[in-house]
């Protein structure tokens, strides 16, 4: 757990790329601190950085300069071996799409990152149990996606990221596959996860709904903050 409070740390980070024999600067010198239970919106136009900036918290991408730190730990530099470790560990991810196994049932499929942690702290079924009846989906846990709704498998997919008890929870576009009341569904199951597991929760989304939820909103155009809203410091 972060000793001074904060989840993550964004130091000055950049981030460029080649693309031809072009140098394209995606992220210009970012510097953000997001708090432990936080709920963070990060909202732009298309190209304004969103993805990249996701990555880069996430572990899937490094900066070009610049510090990420994660729960204290600097992962900026990490070779790809720790970052695996450190992504099983301290990081759950929830996309759009919900990549649940077909052919395993719920409780199968989230139990299968704390079959594949180094350092298990949990009996998978157990916690697998435990996480689906948190959000709700005690009376579905033998079902298989297919016989689940889509909220339903954003549920799941919600449950599974949490399995190893992650501080951080990355949320790109969770409800852009929903209708309006199963994105409100899985954007309370959120809420609910960082009241009772005290979970920081980033969410990358289109949706002013959703976005207007969260406890602070930050906008990208064109790889800076441009705009920074607090809603609620009901997480201090």
């Amino acid at each position: 757990m972060a000793t001074n409070g904060l989840a993550v740390q964004l130091e000055n980070v950049t981030k460029s790329v080649e693309v031809g024999e072009r140098h394209l600067h995606v992220i210009k010198g970012i510097t953000l601190n997001i708090h432990r239970g936080e709920i963070l919106s990060i909202i732009g136009p298309s190209g304004s950085g969103k993805s990249t900036l996701m990555g880069l918290i996430g572990g899937l991408d490094t900066p070009t300069t610049g510090r990420v730190i994660i729960d204290d730990i600097d992962i900026s530099r990490m070779n790809e071996g720790r970052l695996t470790q450190l992504r099983n560990e301290k990081i759950g991810f929830v996309f759009q799409l919900f990549h649940l196994i077909p052919t395993l049932n719920a409780v199968q499929n989230v139990a299968l990152p704390i079959r594949f942690s180094t350092r298990r702290q949990y009996d998978p079924t157990t916690r697998a149990v435990e996480l689906l009846a948190l959000l709700g989906l005690g009376h579905r846990l033998r079902h298989r996606p297919g016989q689940l709704s889509g909220g339903q498998q954003q549920r799941v997919a919600i449950a599974r990221a949490l399995a190893n008890d992650p501080p951080v929870l990355l949320c790109d576009e969770p409800t852009g596959n929903l209708d309006t009341k199963s994105g409100q569904q899985v954007m309370d199951a959120l809420k609910e996860i960082r009241r009772d597991l005290r979970t920081t929760v980033i969410i990358v989304t289109h949706d002013s709904l959703i976005a207007e939820q969260a406890d602070r909103i930050v906008t990208l155009e064109d790889g800076v903050i441009v705009a920074e809203r607090i809603i609620s410091e009901t997480y201090r």
